[in-house]
């Protein structure tokens, strides 16, 4: 062993205590690792930064923006509300939802995806009488293994992907992970329709932003245009159409005014309806109907203008300027830049228009407005903002547009025509262009931390690579497996990937173990392919524990998850995993 192989392992060992210790965030571990190797002299400085200007950076990133595009399209939503809809028991609503999740997170990002259907989750829940812990975990199990399925499910698979160009000249395809991700997806999907009873039954989420600020009912108001699906229907059938979740509590047509308007009621263009129920419940209804809500033709208010508007709920102040007043007589969108989006009165029916609305001291309302003086507008009117959580109430949206331009991505890169990296990175570019997402949102989009570690790790990587350190750790596997056949040398790349990665980022345990799969098939006188499968599949699939994978950390608090809960229902999960992927990796991989 070299001097400089001996340095290898010690940044590597100390590397991976320091991950493990968890004390320090893994970002910062993955700097200091690269400052450690430029120090003993394994990493040159001309190839210290090589790693942020690599393609992987660019696609992490990029295709986080388009997942935020699209959650925000809600166009996945309608879909889901579409399959979930006669779903009535336990075991078909987990059979919609889980298998959603892992279809589209082979499309997109799968913390994305899991992000963007997880409201949907709460809903039916709520609907079934169930608790979410029944979906949660399973829904982030099965966002992991949909992520094995495409090139940019998952960081895993496009850093295998880079490691198998360096080895042969040729990069894995956008879809050569399909036939061995499909099959561990049925194979997850077939098990958590029935393992999800292995979750303690008495698991509770903490309570939502809304629930903790005990808000009522939201009012608002809605126009009917002249293509909206709801034209000819009855309030009856509008009210079925949501689920029973939004109440007409006014019906306005011209000089008609119905306070307390009739089920049998005809809709046509041009009505106004004043509708009361949850932000969330509101705007499906709002986007599923094609219903214009209150304020966002107004310049400033809708999408096309800055790209920058979003809203904010805030409480009115005693000694508010708008306490005594309604919006209509204040001017507010002429006076202060502000659209009254909806209100929140407790113990009190409105059936008014917003325009008409009294405001008192305490109303929560709703405020549509540029976010950069958003803060001080609220001021200046006496109100006080309440705690931040996520409104797509007044929040505009693009529809398909983000849809149509991930398709037109991936089909260039699955043609061959543009690169992986380009693709994804114009389509990101055009997603902005389009005005779909602001420049803010796709900043906040981004995960830094992620960023930043896959960057800084990868000349360490490289510096184990070349050093001939990887090649003595593939020398030690080879002797150990010496007695063993081809599937097991695979299985036992697999479950080497999958027992490092818990204490390391799912990421961080491609860069150290593909190289060292590589070596190590090289020495056994076998492809790499397979091996590279292997490291790919066994890193994507943390089941273990909360901390592996952002997925299973996202579901931990709202589904009051314990730690030992995701061993319960994950450890059988990783031996079908094993048990399947094994003889699937090798049928469509040949070992020579």
């Amino acid at each position: 062993m070299t001097d400089a192989q001996i340095l290898a392992f010690l940044v590597l060992g100390g590397m991976m205590l320091l991950f493990v210790w968890g004390r320090i965030r893994y970002d910062m571990v993955a700097i200091l690792a690269l400052l450690v190797a430029l120090a003993v002299g394994i990493v040159s400085p001309d190839e210290a930064f090589e790693g942020f200007s690599d393609d992987i950076v660019i696609i992490v990133a990029s295709a986080l923006v388009i997942s935020a595009a699209i959650e925000r399209s809600g166009v996945i939503e309608a879909v889901l509300a579409r399959v979930t809809g006669r779903a009535h028991s336990t075991g078909t609503q987990l059979i919609a939802l889980v298998g959603s999740v892992t279809f589209l997170s082979a499309l997109v990002k799968n913390i994305g995806a899991l992000a963007m259907l997880m409201p949907a989750a709460f809903q039916m829940a709520k609907k079934s009488g169930s608790s979410p812990s029944c979906f949660l975990m399973p829904m982030a199990f099965g966002s992991l293994l949909g992520g094995l399925i495409t090139l940019i499910g998952t960081s895993p698979n496009i850093i295998v992907s880079r490691v198998r160009e360096q080895i042969t000249g040729e990069p894995f395809g956008m879809f050569d992970y399909a036939p061995v991700g499909l099959g561990l997806a049925a194979a997850g999907l077939l098990f958590l329709r029935f393992g999800f009873r292995l979750l303690p039954a008495s698991r509770r989420g903490a309570q939502t932003m809304g629930e903790a600020l005990d808000i009522e009912d939201y009012a608002t108001e809605a126009q009917v245009p002249a293509d909206s699906s709801l034209e000819g229907k009855t309030l009856a059938e509008f009210r079925a159409m949501t689920d029973d979740e939004v109440e007409v509590t006014g019906f306005h047509r011209g000089e008609i005014r119905q306070t307390m308007p009739l089920p049998d009621v005809t809709i046509s263009a041009g009505d106004v309806l004043i509708l009361k129920g949850e932000p969330e419940a509101l705007e499906r209804a709002i986007t599923a109907a094609g219903l214009e809500l209150e304020g966002q033709h107004r310049k400033g208010a809708g999408a096309g203008s800055s790209g920058n508007v979003g809203v904010i709920e805030a409480v009115i102040e005693r000694g508010s300027i708008l306490a005594g007043g309604a919006a209509g007589r204040m001017a507010l969108h002429e006076r202060h830049g502000v659209n009254l989006i909806a209100v929140s009165r407790r113990g009190e029916r409105i059936t008014e228009r917003l325009r008409d609305v009294t405001l008192c001291p305490g109303d929560v309302v709703v405020l549509q407005g540029p976010l950069d003086t958003l803060p001080e507008r609220l001021r200046d009117l006496g109100c006080l903002p309440l705690a931040e959580r996520t409104l797509r109430l007044g929040d505009p949206r693009r529809g398909l547009i983000p849809v149509g331009i991930l398709g037109g991505a991936m089909a260039l890169t699955a043609i061959g025509w543009v690169p992986v990296a380009v693709a994804f990175f114009a389509a990101a570019v055009l997603i902005l262009l389009a005005g779909t997402l602001s420049a803010r949102e796709a900043y906040r989009a981004i995960d830094w931390p992620i960023l930043i570690m896959i960057g800084a790790l990868i000349p360490v990587a490289d510096a184990i690579r070349t050093t001939g350190a990887s090649e003595l750790i593939g020398g030690w596997l080879s002797t150990v497996s010496v007695s063993l056949p081809a599937w097991g040398a695979v299985a036992l790349i697999m479950v080497a990937a999958m027992a490092v990665t818990p204490f390391l980022n799912n990421a961080a345990t491609v860069l150290v173990m593909a190289p060292i799969a590589a070596t190590f098939a090289g020495d056994l006188g076998y492809r790499p392919e397979a091996f590279l499968m292997a490291t790919a599949v066994g890193a994507g699939c943390d089941f273990l524990t909360p901390i592996g994978h952002q997925c299973n950390t996202l579901v931990m608090g709202p589904g009051g998850y314990r730690f030992g809960d995701y061993a319960r229902l994950g450890a059988p999960l990783s031996l079908i995993v094993v048990l399947v992927g094994v003889p699937l990796i090798l049928a469509v991989w040949p070992l020579s």
